[in-house]
């Protein structure tokens, strides 16, 4: 898929209007994610939280990955309602962030955030399995569309880091609500699409999935990647802080690991290297990120290394996405994606968990746990690389 930095013009105005409106969601979406991923552990720190209840709580997102996010991507998906799905849980994000802003007690938080988390976390896969219907019904490219999302994350990260200038940090849950409740009302404006129907033969196409030693391999070098970001994801903020960097500072330190990740994803059409090959460099680019985090580095060096975020996230979704669209039939992806983020979600919840423990009285040498998750991706993916090269999928264009 092309990744060109604009919303693509198709030829009549239902196909504009659906990437207009789709473009807009994914800002929307992103945007949230770009307020709440930086700060919502620092808000937890100022109302009193302690570092292993943060840990914990900053766990849930990924252990509704496994729990809640699976069941409801296949009800929606069954029930053809996806764009449905997509706004009431919108709707429901919205509200319990907003309910989320009016307790500071560790047990009500946790409790909260995790109904919470169970509506939240299925709108990127919702969203993305939307997106490609709509993609194969106009002719249009995913990729300017959903570089939308990628730049709203860095322009609600700089917002709020902007904000952590004025706005006491006990405050931050309330721009996060109120990006969420923009989001949800940006959700009503998703036009209704077709869905897919499933060729006879391939009715049972996902269960065949978790029988496919290619795609468990991928899913499980994917999530040991991404699921060493965990301690990075939860404790950065902090420790920058603790650092006695400003609120605008670490902002600044998130975007350009998303800036990196943006151009990578711009030019990711021009890599020729075998998409099981791209992973293996991300997972030893992201133990090498890690092993220099580990030792508290100077601001300089920091800025440098989160440049690699683009390597350690960016290239291995590359991977991961180009390995899925080889080997998942179309008419079950949004089900492959759930099982792809609900493995992310164990290992990443499992880590972040083991993170709190670990920063309360190590620092910032958890990173190290981080190391060792990144090269144990890497082994996974070199050992499955000419089983991956050799047996895609044969309906890996289907739907």
């Amino acid at each position: 898929m092309s990744t060109q930095a604009q919303i693509p013009i198709a030829g009549h105005a239902d196909s504009r209007r659906f990437a207009l409106a789709l473009a807009a969601f994914y800002a929307s979406l992103f945007g949230l994610v770009g307020t709440h991923l930086p700060f919502f552990p620092v808000w937890l720190k100022a109302v009193g939280i302690d570092a292993a209840w943060i840990g914990i709580i900053t766990a849930l997102p990924a252990i509704s990955r496994f729990t809640a996010l699976p069941f409801v991507t296949s009800l929606a998906e069954r029930r053809q309602a996806v764009r449905r799905a997509i706004t009431v849980t919108a709707f429901a994000t919205a509200i319990g962030l907003l309910v989320i802003g009016t307790q500071h007690q560790a047990p009500v938080l946790f409790v909260i955030y995790a109904v919470t988390c169970c509506v939240w976390t299925p709108m990127t896969p919702l969203t993305d399995a939307y997106a490609l219907r709509g993609v194969r019904r106009y002719g249009l490219n995913y990729g300017p569309l959903r570089l939308w999302g990628s730049a709203a994350f860095v322009a609600g990260a700089l917002a709020c880091g902007l904000l952590v200038e004025v706005v006491a940090a006990r405050h931050l849950i309330w721009v996060i609500a109120a990006v969420a409740v923009v989001s949800a009302l940006v959700s009503l404006g998703l036009k209704p699409l077709d869905a897919p129907k499933a060729p006879a033969a391939e009715v049972h196409g996902d269960s065949r999935l978790l029988r496919d030693a290619g795609f468990l391999a991928i899913i499980a070098s994917s999530a040991l990647v991404q699921g060493s970001h965990a301690a990075y994801y939860t404790f950065a903020s902090i420790a920058w802080q603790q650092a006695g960097y400003g609120g605008l500072t670490i902002a600044g330190l998130w975007v350009l690991g998303v800036i990196a990740e943006i151009v990578l994803f711009y030019f990711s059409p021009r890599f020729r290297m075998p998409f099981a090959l791209l992973i293996v460099i991300a997972a030893l680019s992201a133990a090498l990120r890690w092993a220099i985090m580990a030792q508290s580095p100077p601001i300089a060096i920091l800025a440098v290394v989160q440049l690699a975020h683009g390597l350690s996230f960016g290239l291995t979704q590359v991977g991961t996405m180009g390995l899925i669209a080889q080997r998942v039939p179309g008419h079950v992806m949004a089900r492959g994606q759930g099982y792809l983020v609900a493995c992310a979600g164990i290992v990443t919840s499992t880590t972040a968990i083991a993170s709190g423990a670990v920063y309360s009285q190590f620092g910032e040498s958890v990173y190290y746990l981080m190391t060792a998750m990144a090269l144990a991706a890497a082994l996974i993916m070199w050992l499955s690389r000419h089983r991956l090269a050799s047996q895609p999928h044969s309906a890996a264009s289907g739907g």
